[in-house]
């Protein structure tokens, strides 16, 4: 049925990163009242324990995310999910806050990270000509989810126990994603690439160690870039309801407005994916942050409810940016041979980012900081990355052998 091998990777990249929902924020977040209802504990107790141990599952990932460089895609992907199927099981059965961390690692480990790295990692490996647009079709799958499943979870869990959600969950994943994994990555090697009908550029760039990329101040500039987008998100979507709170909105206004953010998400995605098949990851980079900056601005000029939605709108637009170029742009600097074990830092980074967003909007919410002076802080933030990325702008091109 799938003849094309360029297909089967595309179709396995958006079934991965649909499943990886599994561990995201946004999917984990729909438990959260069930969760502390059965363990008795506030908000600060639970929020304490996410951001640590997703903290934790950032360290972890970058020591078992770079065995993807090891071995074939089907075999490592086989491990990552049986690794999910047994987190969501594990997750189903917490009864305290030891447990509740643990659960939270392996959900975090499984899902955001391993999950979303083997597709990832795989489509960035395979595709070089039209990595833009096969990056953008991948990640389709994660919007996807963002879109159907809190609805469906938040139905299902009017008449089911949050529990016997997850062990399905965990079935599921075991049935379907064997099946995936074997019609359409069985073929895929380590050095499988795309069939390209003509060769544009004879030379071959280097291709880099992580280590000698840790080495190279330009990965830091760029990853200060890149983190912006995963900390700033994941501190607004977690508190959200103070921000509704000290704008005085009503109380589905941001849940409204999601439905914006995602929508621009999406067209932001399929657009980004010609864009850098055209114009190069490199060049598309420098523009990633500067909707999330324009976002900042409006979250402290403005207290309009219509506001809400142009907020979330310009997030939406930078998340778009951000999840393909988060992935091409590593490949086309640093080369395709070692990508596993560079996407495994820039990914535990990220992860790592989003448990800092956390941390940190909580400490200044504590501090009585306003929504307005938070803004604050993520604009300059967002500035100066921008303004480091535009100082190196000549200098990101690939080194060539």
């Amino acid at each position: 049925m799938f003849k094309s091998l360029s297909l089967k990777v595309i179709i396995f990249g958006f079934i991965f990163t649909f499943f990886s929902s599994f561990g995201q924020s946004f999917f984990l977040g729909l438990f959260n009242s069930s969760i502390r209802d059965a363990l008795s504990i506030s908000h600060g107790q639970f929020g304490s324990i996410y951001a640590s141990a997703t903290l934790l599952s950032s360290f972890v990932l970058v020591w078992v995310g770079k065995k993807i460089d090891d071995v074939d895609v089907i075999k490592f992907a086989s491990y990552v999910i049986i690794f999910l199927a047994v987190s969501c099981f594990i997750f189903s059965k917490i009864s305290s806050l030891i447990f509740l961390f643990f659960g939270i690692f392996l959900m975090r480990l499984a899902g955001q990270g391993l999950t979303t790295h083997t597709a990832t990692t795989t489509v960035s490996r395979f595709f070089e000509k039209s990595r833009g647009k096969a990056l953008s079709t991948c990640w389709l799958g994660l919007s996807l989810a963002e879109f159907i499943l809190p609805v469906l979870i938040v139905f299902l869990l009017t008449f089911l126990g949050w529990r016997d959600i997850w062990i399905t969950i965990s079935i599921i994943v075991i049935i379907i994603l064997p099946i995936v994994a074997y019609i359409f990555i069985r073929d895929v090697k380590l050095d499988t690439r795309e069939e390209a009908k003509e060769i544009n550029n004879s030379r071959e760039i280097r291709q880099w160690k992580r280590i000698e990329v840790l080495k190279d101040y330009r990965f830091y500039i760029i990853c200060m870039t890149m983190l912006a987008m995963p900390w700033i998100a994941t501190g607004t979507f977690v508190y959200q309801s103070f921000i509704t709170t000290s704008k005085n909105w009503g109380p589905y206004v941001i849940a409204q407005s999601f439905m914006v953010y995602s929508i621009l998400s999406v067209i932001t995605l399929f657009i980004s994916g010609f864009l850098i098949d055209k114009f190069t990851s490199r060049k598309l980079l420098l523009f990633i942050n500067i909707p999330l900056f324009f976002s900042a601005v409006v979250l402290y000029f403005f207290n309009s409810e219509i506001s809400s939605f142009i907020f979330l709108g310009l997030i939406g637009i930078s998340n778009g940016l951000a999840n393909v170029l988060g992935s091409s742009t590593w490949a086309e600097i640093y080369g395709v041979k070692h990508i596993g074990s560079i996407k495994a830092l820039t990914t535990a980074l990220m992860v790592f980012s989003t448990a800092f967003g956390t941390a940190l909007f909580g400490i200044l919410i504590d501090f009585n900081f306003s929504i307005e002076q938070i803004s604050i802080v993520a604009g300059i933030y967002i500035l100066a990355s921008i303004i480091l990325l535009f100082s190196i702008k000549n200098k990101l091109n690939p080194e060539y052998l």
